[in-house]
């Protein structure tokens, strides 16, 4: 290796590098914390653009992880790279490391996960931490050495954690602890009673101080625990701020106030608790609804009911009337209707008979029905679904993370000018310490931003839920929120709009046997997967017709298909192909426009110096699809369909459903610059396709959408939104769901910072006290949970 290698100096590989020793191609992933929207994205793309030795990258914003493949001898340019663009990275496939998934029962909100990020990030041997609040699970990414020493470190912190199975963490469900609420009881009689003595005594007895003291401890301990465990680590979250404003209003005197405020702080919690629940619930209830057991046939033919997680690919699962179906699969016998709306969202049962597939989670409503599996428990449709959920409210949606920066800022802020109005009027002014001590104690109450730090996660984990309810499966809160800013949608032909099974309509000869001419088109049209190429297919098979064999067979993107026969090389492609083969004449080109004028595509058959003939196809329009078109337009959504039949053709099925534009003879290249000219930073571009063919123009979209994804591994996995059935409707629905989401967020954003400016200004004119403080701010806390779950019920 040269010294430049070595030294990183940037000169170009060839350079440095002798070629005997340019190494194999490896692959490396990169957690970035602060990747989680295209902008990064497409910064990172811009930087590594240039760079020697990187062959490709693929980016999870979901995860927020990116994985490079390169053939560089070192990755520290990579690593360079990154940094230069402000980029956090950490290597997680560092040799050596491993990833455990912990059960944190007791973490149940923001104010753990940063007691954890504070105590954990710079622990030596840590390279990435996840957190899934809803299920109270966190990854790590670790030195297997480390993992005693964190969980050391999490029991310093008040945190016991279990170490749980990595390989299917979905399937964790924690069910909510019974309260016991003597303890809540007994504090509030006592607070109550703190403050009734107080009033009747006209100020201090030494009973006040009993009883307030009582409140504190039966009520209030956890909470000190918690306070004091976030003081030691310098964390200043809202147990830690209630533990100080109680210990300086005993310090002051002001018994009554210290009881009732911890009282109300505690109290607040258990509701909070109990309501976050209810999210927790949303997910759960996805998890049950694949049974935990199922029937199959045994070796000996007999069935046996075995657990759902230890059945393998290829049994045979028997599934009575009423039952619901553990795994998916294929029917092999019997017929039935089979309820798929925990899947799809579909209003109607589906009709099943042999070779149908069915998924988990759906329910056999009238007949039996027997069917081999296809996939294990851990990876059921119904499994990645819920693994799609949780990784989605897992990510940060745009308002959380600017929620999250801002109480970063706000507390200290808050903090330090309670400091100040303690200290500052009464040392240079010569006020009364204990007024001026108290108005700073109800400013420390005002200073947790518990409301507002959870307005925003509740309201998301509702909305995906209730999306994933609805057979809308949303990929992260970034594009639950974001939808409401969808302007221009833009949408495929085939299978999106119309139904996907064009059917042969016209078959002309020029030249050539008729019987001869079809054969030659069939063998083609037979190895092709495209619609129209099966339309042709399927037409021919009432006649009795052998293929020819096909030699160099190939497609032609957006063009058609070609391949050798009898040594001849013969093509079956669109208009653009045959122009530019050269063959179009003035009557050819007379023919097809009439035929495309109707609605139809058509293809020829060619030689290479001639076409023989003419086949022309068409597709029916969903009923649905207008009804969706018709929504959208209401909703103030313009639409334009990209298809790679001619135009014509576009424009007529346009017509049909009430699209505004049509652009056709779209190659995929052509649907990504489509969607590149349309992007804005003033408004959102959603793309809707299958989830492959349309891959390009999906991943350039702000928001792509895939549809029929049930059973589709690819488009679940890589759709931003996935449309588990082909209803086009659904669109709308996410629509307005998206605004109902926007909507509610910005309602609870309004709502916790203002009652903190009210309580921040009554504070300074000496008309609020600490318990009407903490009463407002828990109770806000309470208002904007109870807002984000009205989603539940959309």
């Amino acid at each position: 290796m040269s010294e430049c290698a070595v030294k990183n100096c940037g000169c170009p590989t060839d350079s440095i590098t002798d070629k005997s020793l340019n190494p194999v191609d490896a692959s490396v992933i990169y957690r970035i914390e602060n990747m989680d929207c295209p902008a990064e994205e497409m910064l990172i793309r811009n930087k590594f653009k240039h760079q020697p030795g990187v062959i490709t990258l693929e980016f999870n914003l979901i995860q927020r992880t990116l994985a490079v493949t390169h053939n560089l001898i070192s990755t520290a340019p990579l690593e360079t790279a990154l940094a230069e663009i402000g980029m956090q990275a950490v290597r997680s496939t560092a040799p050596g490391t491993q990833t455990s998934v912990l059960l944190i029962t007791n973490m149940c909100c923001p104010t753990e996960e940063n007691l954890i990020r504070n105590k954990l990030s710079g622990m030596p041997g840590i390279a990435g931490l996840d957190f899934n609040m809803v299920q109270r699970l966190l990854t790590l990414q670790h030195a297997p050495e480390v993992l005693p020493t964190i969980l050391a470190a999490l029991k310093l912190i008040g945190l016991e954690a279990q170490v749980q199975d990595e390989e299917s963490p979905e399937t964790i469900s924690v069910p909510a602890k019974p309260t016991n609420w003597w303890p809540m009881v007994i504090s509030g009689v006592s607070a109550t009673s703190a403050e009734a003595v107080h009033w009747w005594n006209g100020g201090f007895h030494w009973t006040v101080a009993a009883l307030a003291l009582l409140a504190i401890l039966s009520g209030g301990l956890p909470t000190y625990k918690k306070g004091l465990i976030a003081l030691r680590n310098l964390n200043l979250n809202m147990n830690a701020l209630m533990s100080l404003a109680v210990t300086g209003a005993i310090l002051i005197g002001q018994w009554p106030e210290a009881a009732m405020v911890m009282f109300l702080f505690a109290l607040a919690e258990i509701i909070e608790v109990k309501t976050m629940d209810r999210a927790r619930n949303a997910i759960r209830g996805l998890m049950d609804l694949a049974p935990e057991t199922a029937t199959v046939r045994q070796p000996d033919g007999s069935w046996k009911e075995v657990p759902a997680k230890s059945i393998e690919l290829g049994a045979i699962i028997r599934v009575r009337p009423g039952e619901r179906i553990a795994l998916d699969g294929d029917v092999v016998s019997g017929s039935s209707t089979v309820n798929q709306s925990p899947i799809t969202g579909e209003s109607l049962p589906v009709e099943k008979s042999e070779n149908d597939p069915v998924f988990a989670g759906t329910i056999n409503e009238s007949g039996s029905l027997e069917y081999r599996v296809s996939a294990l428990a851990a990876n059921t449709t119904l499994a990645r679904i819920i693994h799609a959920v949780e990784a989605a409210q897992s990510s940060r949606a745009p308002t959380q993370r600017f929620i999250d920066r801002f109480a970063r800022v706000y507390t200290p802020v808050v903090f330090a000018v309670a400091l100040v109005v303690a200290v500052v009027p009464p040392l240079v002014f010569g006020l009364v310490w204990s007024e001026w001590v108290y108005k700073a104690l109800v400013l420390l109450v005002v200073a947790c931003p518990c409301a507002l730090v959870i307005s925003t996660p509740v309201t998301i984990v509702s909305g995906l839920a209730t999306a994933a309810r609805k057979g809308i499966l949303i990929k992260g809160g970034v594009y639950l929120e974001g939808g409401h800013k969808l302007a221009i949608l833009a949408l495929d032909k085939t299978g999106t709009i119309t139904h996907g099974k064009p059917e042969q309509t016209d078959f002309m000869v020029f030249d050539g046997d008729e019987s001869r001419v079809r054969q030659l088109a069939v063998s083609l049209a037979d190895r092709s997967d495209h619609p129209v190429s099966k339309a042709i297919a399927r037409a021919s098979q009432g006649v009795d017709l052998i293929p020819f064999a096909v030699a160099d067979f190939a497609a032609v993107p957006g063009r058609g298909v070609r391949g050798e026969i009898d040594g001849q090389l013969y093509q079956l492609g669109n208009h653009r192909l045959i122009n530019e083969l050269g063959l179009m004449t003035s009557q050819l080109e007379e023919r097809l426009d009439k035929l495309e004028s109707q609605g139809k595509t058509v293809v020829m058959l060619a030689t290479e110096s001639e076409v023989l003939a003419l086949f022309a196809v068409a597709d029916t329009v969903k009923e649905t699809s207008r009804l969706a078109i018709a929504e959208l337009h209401k909703l103030g959504v313009k639409t334009m369909m990209l298809t790679g039949d001619n135009q014509h053709t576009a424009e007529a099925i346009a017509r049909q459903v009430g699209i505004d534009e049509a652009r056709g003879n779209q190659l995929p290249e052509d649907k990504l610059g489509t969607i590149e000219l349309l992007l804005s930073p003033t408004h959102k571009v959603g793309m809707v396709g299958d989830g492959i063919n349309d891959a390009p123009a999906l991943a350039c979209a702000d928001i792509g959408f895939a549809m029929g994804a049930a059973g589709t591994d690819t488009a679940i996995e890589t759709a931003d939104v996935a449309l588990m059935d082909d209803d086009l409707r659904k669109i709308p629905t996410f629509l307005r769901l998206s605004r109902t989401t926007a909507n509610i967020l910005i309602q609870n954003i309004v709502l916790a910072l203002g009652i903190k400016v009210v309580f921040i200004v009554l504070t300074f004119t000496g008309h609020t006290t600490m318990w009407m403080a903490v009463f407002a701010d828990m109770g806000a806390s309470l208002l904007v949970i109870f807002n984000g779950l009205r989603l539940l019920h959309k």
